[in-house]
């Protein structure tokens, strides 16, 4: 029971950082099973893939929603990741434990190094102030100008107070509705347009990250997120999303061959999931505050540690204990 309890509790950061980064969850869930719960390198990958998929199956949910994911964009990635997945599961019940680790080390320090690059030459953001710096320019006409503001200010004060007592008598409940709406207005469509071209680059994207998803357990994420941004040059936070409805598709065939193959852990995976579906859901809607330089750097960061863990357990096993 315990053992479950720290699992979910595990599962909660897991799924915090998957629907965050668009990533699937695979890129920690793989040393998790791998150091926590001591499961052989075929077993890890094969429970990762098994609980991605509800995992990234809840932060889709949340992205949908907000409108920060490109459907069409996640589903020719998707649908294209789908096709290889099975591949990669194939190559790597045929391969050795070390060359599974280490090609999942060097394409997740890969993925880590594009970010960083990307992240470091981005202009930093501009933090809006609340006041505005000082003019000697307009010093002269700032007193006339704020006896103006301050006439308006009233007139308009006292046009909001006949309006709203005017409503009031004449139409409450539509009132009420109306503030209703406002608060609950769903967030703006600033999502990009696009082409042909693109959707058949994103398949290409999908392709790779189908095989590494298959081979690696990792989800496949790790490689869309970056290569979205990069190639197809859409933000951050669309990219996360978009990348998170692809991983969803193309995590099904790898998860339905490991289970037909008796790889998968499901007592260690349901016990993920309990913590990383929740944690989705709180990663997908916290991506809209964080501001899109510090998003890439922190999706740098979470790549190279979990790319430093992976290698370090996989070649110095005595130096994690």
């Amino acid at each position: 029971m315990e053992s479950f309890i720290v699992a979910a509790l595990c599962g909660v950061m897991v799924g915090i950082f998957s629907g965050l980064l668009g990533i699937g969850g695979g890129t920690l869930m793989v040393p998790l099973f791998r150091l926590g719960f001591g499961l052989p390198a075929i077993g890890a990958t094969a429970t990762s893939l098994f609980t991605i998929i509800p995992t990234s199956l809840s932060g889709c949910i949340t992205h949908l929603k907000n409108k920060t994911c490109i459907p069409k964009l996640g589903l020719a990635a998707g649908i294209a990741g789908a096709c290889t997945s099975a591949f990669g599961v194939y190559c790597a019940n045929n391969s050795p434990d070390w060359v599974i680790m280490l090609a999942a080390a060097l394409i997740i320090a890969y993925s880590s190094y594009t970010m960083f690059k990307k992240a470091i030459r981005m202009p930093k953001e501009q933090t809006p102030s609340l006041k505005k710096p000082f003019d000697g320019k307009k010093k002269r006409g700032s007193s006339k100008d704020s006896n103006m503001n301050v006439q308006v200010s009233v007139c308009d004060k006292q046009s909001v107070l006949a309006s709203d007592e005017k409503a009031n008598t004449s139409m409450p409940d539509a009132m009420s509705e109306a503030i209703v709406a406002d608060a609950f207005r769903a967030p703006e469509d600033d999502r990009p347009h696009l082409t042909t071209k693109n959707l058949l680059t994103g398949s290409l994207i999908g392709l790779f990250a189908g095989f590494a998803s298959g081979y690696v357990g990792v989800g496949g994420g790790f490689i869309m997120v970056p290569l979205f941004v990069s190639v197809l040059g859409i933000t951050m936070k669309h990219a996360s999303g978009t990348s998170l409805i692809a991983v969803t598709i193309l995590a099904v065939p790898g998860a339905i061959e490991q289970g037909l193959l008796g790889n998968i852990d499901y007592v260690a995976g349901i016990a993920m999931a309990a913590g990383s579906i929740p944690g989705a859901l709180i990663g997908a809607s916290a991506i809209r505050f964080i501001p899109e330089r510090k998003l890439r750097f922190v999706f740098g960061f979470f790549l190279l540690l979990s790319a430093i863990v992976l290698a370090i357990n996989e070649f110095f096993p005595m130096a994690m204990g």
